[in-house]
């Protein structure tokens, strides 16, 4: 009698090593008594388009992309979702009707991981400030568009750069300087940071939080540290505050289930072995 062919994921980079996803999705697998497995996989970039376009003849029912392959993976999908095509970037590759599916579930494990952290926040509460403009930005400024934001302050440390975001809502994002960054958060309702200052080993992030209202809630999507110099100024001044470790966890719940076949819980206990793998 043949075997089942057993479900079989992994993330796709270049390096990879470095990557907290095998510990996840490794944790949901033993968790569930599910028979799969989630791999490393290590592409060089003269490989990649080859790979991705033969990807379940690798032996994949899908895949994690990380940097730098996010828009190689958004090229090779035969179909995209909207969200994904939006952000511009594919993070989660899924089989449906043998086609190649390419989504991004960035901005809903931002959106999961605010909502379970701080349940009562109201997106029409005030405007959100959001410092950076990258793609992790990209990816929270459509989570807040679509969470019904009416107004979100952008601010880049090059301007021409948080301009190019407009596109995802231009009667929404107010592009801003970096100089202003700190009158940027009077009568804010939430500060989001998606640079990576703040970072270990990055540059500190220097700003004044002394307009920013103490009802305020301030997202800091670093979680190395956990608890980033910005997180820890606004707790002392009685902001409430949300920590990136949540989403990236909530990010790697959609995958697991369109691979796997369950909607996997984000638990302490998972953040504890995931904080122990970080460190």
């Amino acid at each position: 009698m043949t075997s089942p062919i057993l479900p079989r994921a992994g993330v796709i980079g270049w390096p990879v090593a470095h990557s907290l996803s095998p510990t996840i999705h490794r944790y949901w697998l033993k968790r569930y008594g599910i028979e799969g497995s989630y791999d490393l996989i290590a592409v060089p970039p003269t490989d990649i388009k080859s790979f991705l376009g033969d990807l379940r003849g690798h032996g994949y029912c899908g895949a994690n992309v990380t940097v730098p392959y996010k828009l190689d993976a958004l090229r090779a999908a035969e179909r995209v979702s909207d969200t994904a095509r939006r952000i511009g970037a594919v993070n989660t590759l899924f089989f449906e009707d043998d086609d190649l599916v390419g989504t991004n579930s960035d901005a809903e494990g931002f959106t999961l991981n605010l909502r379970a952290t701080v349940p009562d926040w109201s997106a029409k509460s005030a405007p959100a400030v959001v410092l950076g403009a990258g793609g992790a930005a990209r990816a929270v400024i459509v989570a807040l568009v679509d969470a019904g934001v009416g107004a979100i302050r952008l601010l880049n440390r090059t301007l021409e750069k948080a301009e190019a975001l407009r596109d995802l809502s231009p009667a929404i994002i107010e592009p801003i300087g970096w100089e202003a960054r700190a009158d940027a958060l009077s009568g804010a309702g939430l500060l989001v940071n998606t640079t990576s200052l703040g970072m270990i080993g990055q540059p500190r992030l220097e700003i004044d939080l002394t307009c920013l209202p103490r009802e305020a809630l301030v997202y800091d999507i670093v979680y190395r540290p956990l608890e980033t110099e910005l997180l820890a100024a606004a707790r002392a001044r009685g902001n409430r505050v949300v920590d990136g470790l949540g989403m990236l966890l909530f990010q790697a719940s959609p995958g697991f289930h369109l691979w796997f076949g369950r909607e996997p819980e984000v638990t302490g206990e998972l953040r504890r072995i995931v904080l122990e793998a970080a460190a």
